[in-house]
């Protein structure tokens, strides 16, 4: 089961009427909840934030307050998509996850056995580890946002395992045992990383950004599920070995 397999797994099924409401109203549930606190905030953070550049460089001789306000601006972007998209990623894992699992399921893995290995207390704590991770590597992280070339990679990088982390438990919770759960997990681990790097920087490309939770949703669901297929095929003893003579 390839990375890319899966990506163009989930743009295809991006027209199916399920997926396609799917794709919408947590979207905009979102954008509406983040243009009014910017609509209120904006002005005023960026403001706040300038300030607090000019004081972190003391040393710097001259007037910094354009440049200031500028990288505060650029700041308050790059930090205002991902609650965007995060905060519908996590409508979309209450109110839209399972239907997302159902539909790759029936259509794609309609044999694999549910052996139901986790449920809404693993996916609540799982929720709450995430966030509790994102402000540990946001607070780790401050030292490198005195580089403005690291602006860019920073959230890539801290979302990047964000994304893993919220979609990977949810995607294998109805279909995985603990056990197989914690083997992927640990086999797949630069390969789900990967995949929640490219769904930071889809959020950030104008249009694509719209549905990249689905898309994503989609991938990560398809790829695990492909996964575990193969783990528990390739764990699976042969007939003529059960029946070898004792």
């Amino acid at each position: 089961m390839s990375l890319a397999g899966s990506l163009f797994y989930a743009f295809a099924n991006l027209l199916h009427p399920r997926m396609l409401w799917l794709m919408v109203w947590p979207m905009l549930l979102s954008l509406a909840l983040w243009v009014t606190l910017a609509a209120v905030l904006w002005a005023r953070t960026a403001r706040a934030l300038a300030d607090w550049l000019q004081n972190a460089l003391l040393f710097v001789r001259f007037d910094l307050g354009d440049a200031a306000m500028v990288a505060a601006h650029v700041a308050l972007f790059l930090v205002f998509v991902p609650l965007v998209y995060l905060t519908a990623l996590f409508i979309l894992s209450v109110f839209g996850i399972d239907k997302m699992i159902d539909h790759v399921a029936r259509r794609s893995f309609p044999g694999l056995e549910r052996r139901h290995g986790g449920g809404v207390a693993g996916s609540v704590t799982n929720a709450v580890v995430s966030l509790l991770g994102i402000a540990g590597l946001a607070l780790a992280s401050v030292p490198l946002w005195f580089f403005p070339p690291l602006w860019p990679l920073i959230p890539v990088a801290v979302l990047g395992w964000a994304n893993q982390r919220l979609l990977r438990y949810d995607a294998l919770a109805e279909h995985a045992s603990a056990e197989e759960r914690s083997v992927l997990f640990r086999q797949l681990r630069g390969r789900l990383y990967l995949l929640g790097v490219l769904f930071a920087l889809a959020a950030y490309v104008p249009v694509l950004g719209l549905f990249a939770p689905v898309v994503f949703g989609l991938a990560f669901i398809h790829y695990l599920l492909g996964a575990l297929r193969e783990h528990r095929g390739a764990g699976a003893v042969s007939p003529s070995l059960e029946r070898s003579p004792q």
